[in-house]
């Protein structure tokens, strides 16, 4: 679902972070700077407490000595997300971002191969819950290694809420699952009642899987 567009320059962060607490979340139409509000109904999440990893991405981990960190190289991560035909990453969206990201509310998991950024990830942190918005690959399986970790570090944290908006297949090989707008809210409200710390992770992919 979606409220109107809006042209703004950047977004504010109370604007964002009030959203988000609310269950909605911005895009921008591709090619356009308008900002439009949406939320999820069904909402995907990734339950904390039985998502796994797919078999296959776990021997292909065991045979890579790829290096994942966190907020090491946010804006790269999220202008690479950006960098398809067709995307809602508008540089509205990337500019406000990245504001969130220097205030400490938005965060990149990355994947390295030695000195090369080939895959990762960003979203929101809010109380106990992550907002997951993006991910991107220049190697095979990179995205979905960003993923796992971000899984990882979320659950040993005690994180109640991954909330990843839409289903795709990528995520149902994750454990991700379809709820109503009203159990997602539930669920946010709770989330958000807590107070986790985002996780420094600083990770060789092959420990991932051991």
């Amino acid at each position: 679902m979606t409220h109107r567009a809006k042209s703004v320059d950047i977004i504010p962060v109370e604007l964002l972070l009030s959203a988000y607490a609310g269950g909605y979340f911005p895009m921008s139409e591709s090619g356009s700077e308008s900002v439009q509000w949406y939320y999820s109904d069904p909402s995907a999440i990734i339950p904390l407490n039985s998502w796994k990893i797919p078999r296959s991405l776990k021997l292909f981990m065991k045979q890579k000595d790829w290096l994942v960190t966190s907020d090491r190289d946010f804006h790269d991560v999220i202008k690479s997300c950006s960098r398809r035909r067709n995307t809602w990453i508008s540089d509205t969206i990337i500019r406000s971002y990245i504001n969130l990201h220097h205030e400490g509310y938005a965060h990149s998991v990355e994947v390295w191969d030695g000195d090369n950024l080939i895959g990762g990830l960003y979203g929101v942190h809010l109380g106990s819950a992550f907002f997951g918005e993006s991910m991107f690959h220049r190697k095979t399986n990179a995205s979905k290694v960003a993923l796992t970790a971000l899984l990882h570090a979320l659950t040993d944290t005690g994180y109640m809420l991954l909330d990843i908006q839409m289903m795709t297949p990528v995520m149902e090989q994750f454990g991700s699952v379809s709820i109503s707008r009203g159990e997602y809210l539930q669920k946010l409200n709770k989330a958000l009642d807590k107070e986790c710390k985002f996780p420094s992770i600083d990770n060789i992919v092959e420990k991932l899987v051991n």
